[in-house]
């Protein structure tokens, strides 16, 4: 059984750019996709970014006990972690990496206290993920503002986390994000 890497933060705050980065370099690192009921991004695919379905489905996940950890993040998109992604990674022989909002990685190490590293990813500002919202030209209007209202929400949880990594410099926080994934298998 491998370890499980959490790597949480509000949205804008780069956790998928550090997860994709440290994807590439380590190899003995497998990405958990995640499922969700949010519409596909253009640039996304189908089992490699999420395991995207709609509400129906998901709900019928939930009933059948099919998730670890799950949340309706915002009014009718729910995220969620199945057991059997973790089980497919681990019988591979991996260490699993989760791109996961706050909730969830409290949930995932919750479930696995032993095996779980909670690494909170902290933006310089609120200001900064505005900038980096709107710079990545995926958001409404209405769906950043609906982003940011959860941002102080989010960055409350920073304490609850194993490791805070600051996001202010990318690569510097890129190779902080190397040294705390070889540091916890040392």
């Amino acid at each position: 059984m491998g370890r499980l890497f959490l790597f949480a933060a509000p949205s804008g705050a780069g956790k998928t750019t550090i997860v994709r980065h440290l994807l590439a370099k380590f190899d003995f690192l497998a990405f958990s996709v995640s499922v969700t009921t949010r519409r596909q991004r253009a640039h996304e695919q189908e089992g490699r970014d999420y395991y995207f379905t709609d509400v129906e489905n998901f709900q019928k996940l939930i009933a059948e006990d099919a998730f670890v950890e799950w949340e309706e993040v915002y009014a009718g998109q729910y995220y969620g972690t199945l057991r059997t992604e973790i089980d497919r990674l681990w019988d591979q022989g991996k260490h699993i990496l989760f791109d996961v909002d706050v909730k969830g990685a409290l949930r995932l190490k919750a479930a696995f206290p032993e095996q779980a590293l909670s690494v909170f990813v902290k933006p310089p500002s609120a200001e900064t993920i505005r900038r980096r919202l709107i710079a990545r030209q995926t958001e409404t209007p209405e769906s950043l503002e609906k982003r940011m209202t959860r941002v102080d929400e989010e960055l409350a949880y920073e304490s609850r986390f194993d490791q805070v990594l600051m996001n202010d410099v990318l690569e510097e926080a890129l190779q902080d994000a190397e040294e705390i994934i070889r540091r916890a298998l040392g």
